[in-house]
């Protein structure tokens, strides 16, 4: 079956030469994306490093060692074992932490002559790079490049997007959504099934990847049976591989726990989250607007507020179906567990369609007068910049 989308234009098959020529454009308006990325989240660094330093604290201490990033780092190091019990029905086992990101660290950590801490931020700084590519390809396949360079960007300059400088997983998770949700719009489904599997491995939120590709496929094959047609092993194959990244290990904590299918979901409880459909989350919500807190708290609420209607506008724009699921399924977790209120947001930095709406208004604006577009543009800089060294070195929350 033959898609409009994935034909070579017959204009470009007259003229040799004119594909890679075409092909080198691409790749160098990618490059100058990824440049504008690294040098929005290198100057979030800066400002991390000078309120650090002007706290008497070392920056690379704070985006390599600071709460989950010890966690990782102890798996990568000595593998799993390690249980902290702090009292009757709390206890926190390594267990919670999917195991890809530590292994990369334990290969980084071995292949370079430095600290667990610096292989650390290796895979992340390497795993967001190859996120911002991903990002770059999708939206310019949907949108042009325009509107693909305004979307890595703005998740460049996301509030927590300091969280991308950091010893944390989100990256690698964003990188492997990335490439397999632009394989399934390309309609690669092994490569969609393998890189959702591998994505799958990265957080317990992976399986939104999975979710996707299995939306997509299910979609695919709907539409091939109404036209008579058979489904390629392909589509079935990709599907099947989806989901055995998170669910293979899900399982081998539920067997090591001794509770095939709810061991995994009983050491998150004893972590303090579970999915209660947001019922923990309003009362914590009510709290904020009745007594008030820190900044970092109903920053998460404004943050989580956006993101819903941001999600709203993705399905008013008719954007196509994986990621659509992909950013609902994300969106769905964040809003419906409880226990770390002031992490949402961090959860919600794969879910990068959700500012395809925005970088659509960005680049309008950027044509229309690109006066406005810079002011956006610097002050989501300065939120983002000034935002990342609070969390880190003044607010000092679970990030």
């Amino acid at each position: 079956m033959t898609h409009a989308s994935t034909l070579v234009p017959p204009s470009r098959r007259e003229r040799p030469g004119a594909a890679g020529r075409a092909r080198l454009s691409v790749a160098g308006d990618a490059a100058r994306a990824l440049g504008l990325f690294t040098v929005v989240r290198l100057l979030g660094v800066v400002a991390l490093a000078a309120a650090a330093w002007a706290t008497g604290r070392h920056p690379l201490t704070l985006l390599s060692r600071s709460w989950d990033s010890l966690w990782y780092l102890g798996i990568a190091a000595h593998g799993y074992g390690l249980t902290e019990v702090y009292g009757p029905g709390t206890a926190h086992s390594d267990l919670a932490f999917f195991p890809l990101y530590p292994a990369l660290v334990r290969v980084a950590t071995e292949a370079g002559p430095w600290s667990a801490g610096v292989a650390g931020l290796v895979v992340s700084w390497l795993a967001a790079s190859v996120a911002a590519c991903g990002l770059y390809a999708l939206g310019a396949r949907l949108y042009g490049r325009a509107t693909a360079t305004a979307l890595v960007l703005l998740w460049g300059l996301l509030p927590h997007s300091i969280v991308l400088s950091m010893a944390y997983t989100e990256p690698v998770l964003t990188a492997f959504a990335a490439w397999s949700l632009y394989a399934v719009l390309a309609r690669n489904w092994l490569w969609a099934g393998a890189l959702a599997a591998l994505a799958g491995l990265s957080r317990p939120n992976g399986f939104a990847v999975a979710a996707a590709v299995l939306a997509a496929a299910a979609w695919e094959a709907r539409g091939v049976w109404r036209a008579g047609g058979k489904v390629t092993h392909r589509l079935w194959t990709g599907a099947a591989l989806a989901p055995t990244g998170w669910a293979g290990y899900v399982l081998w904590v539920g067997h090591r726990e001794g509770d095939l299918p709810g061991g995994y979901f009983e050491v998150q409880r004893l972590w303090g989250s579970r999915f209660d459909l947001g019922r923990g989350s309003l009362r914590f919500v009510r709290h904020l607007l009745l007594h008030g807190d820190r900044l970092v708290f109903p920053m998460t609420m404004v943050i989580v507020a956006a993101a819903m209607v941001l999600f709203a506008l993705l399905i008013a724009d008719r954007a196509p179906l994986p990621l659509v699921v992909h950013s609902g399924v994300l969106l769905l977790v964040a809003l419906g567990g409880s226990g770390f209120f002031e992490c949402k947001p961090r959860f919600l930095l794969p879910a990068f369609p959700l500012l395809l709406p925005l970088a659509r208004a960005l680049t309008r604006t950027a044509r229309a007068r690109p006066w406005h577009a810079t002011v956006v543009v610097c002050a989501l800089a300065g939120l983002s910049f000034c935002y990342g060294a609070y969390l880190l070195v003044v607010a000092r929350t679970p990030l």
